[in-house]
Order: C-alpha cells, then structure tokens, then sequence
C-alpha cells in the first residue's frame, strides 16, 4: 500500500528535499507540496493524504490553525498530521499537538527519521526519536504536583504503560520492558485513551508530562 503524502511548508528548499527523499521510498508518494497554510488546507480537503507533513511556520495559516482545521476536536474524518519544527524558535508545537497532530520531528532529523515519522503516522503511531519526545515535552509541559482525579482511574499497569509512552517507547519496546504480548499493549493504550479523553499517544505523553506521572 502507497502512503499519500502532502508537504507544507513555505521554504522551497525543503518542499523539495522532502519531496525527493519521499518519493524515493517504495512505499511513498508525495501527491501535493504547497507553501502556505491555506493552499495546505485546500488540498488536504481535496486530495485526502494519508499523512500531512506541515511547517509550523506558514504564511496565511500556520501549522498551529492548519492541524486545527484537519485533525482538530470535532474535525470529522481527521487526517493525520505530522508537524515539522525547529524546536528551539518553535515552542509553540506544543500547541499544534495538542490541536490533533499525531506527530513531530525536527528539521535537521535527516532523512531515516522524516521516512519513520511519516511511516508511523500513517499507521495511526506517533512515534518520533525518544530524545526529540522528552526534550519537547519537558521544554513545554507545565507539571503539577498531583494526578488530576479521574472518574474510572488508571490502573497501576496503565500507569506503567503511560510512563514508557512518555518516554519515547514504541509499542514493541513497551511490551518487552513489561514482558505482555503486543496485543496487550495495545489494548491497554485504548483503556487509557478511553479514560483520559484522548486520541493519540503523544498526547497521552503530553498528559504524563503535565500531571506529573513522568518527571
């Protein structure tokens, strides 16, 4: 199966070297490359991608309303949106992942992680390179002291899993550091996804970083 892909991002340099990294993979084709936030929308609606790949900085839209506008709350059919970044001057991805994206990874990753993020979106994953997780949501989180209370709570295997996730663990990693099947763990993350009204496993790691489970 060929994974759709639409870039976004207003730098053409990059557009381009996406572009060709992407279209050189067997399983990849980049159907649009656009170079601002409302043209990103406009084809994103019309072309339905499997994956966005999107700058967070855009001109007419950024990649904050753009994720907002594909993959936000209430957003029926969201697509799956990876951000792009440069971390240091772009603090504010924090909030794109919070407005529905799926995933991140910075500029200068190089191209074996670009061809990672865009294949674990695709398969409804976030996962980026472990470092890159913690560094962002510890750089942005703001931590409590306490667990907020939850009506059906999670349970301490929950708890366990959350944490792994929190760090960067991919869903095989997890099920080894716990000794459960795969199975196992994909259950246990569609009980916490349940609980804590979530969609997505980096926001069940944004949520371990603001409570406080993770440190």
């Amino acid at each position: 199966m060929t994974i759709r892909v639409l870039i976004a991002d207003d730098q053409q340099l990059v557009r381009t070297g996406f572009q060709m990294i992407l279209d050189a993979q067997p399983d990849m084709e980049v159907v649009a490359a656009v170079a601002d936030g409302a043209e990103a929308v406009s084809e994103a609606r019309r072309l339905r991608p499997d994956v966005c790949l999107l700058d967070i900085r855009m001109p007419k839209l950024d990649g904050i309303e753009v994720t907002r506008a594909l993959a936000g709350p209430g957003v029926e059919n969201p697509l799956r949106v990876v951000i792009v970044t440069t971390f240091d001057l772009d603090e504010y991805v924090y909030g794109a992942l919070r407005s529905g994206a799926t995933g991140f990874l910075l500029k200068d990753s190089g191209p074996t992680l670009l061809i990672e993020a865009v294949r674990a979106a695709a398969a409804g994953d976030a996962l980026v390179s472990p470092s890159v997780t913690i560094r962002l949501l510890q750089h942005l989180a703001q931590p409590r002291r306490t667990v907020p209370a939850m009506n059906d709570p999670l349970t301490d295997r929950e708890l366990d899993v959350v944490r792994l996730v929190a760090r960067g663990r991919t869903n095989q990693e997890v099920a080894a550091e716990l000794f459960v099947s795969l199975s196992t763990v994909k259950t246990h993350l569609g009980s916490i996804q349940a609980k804590l009204g979530v969609r997505n496993r980096v926001e069940i790691a944004a949520w371990a970083w603001e409570s406080g489970v993770v440190s």
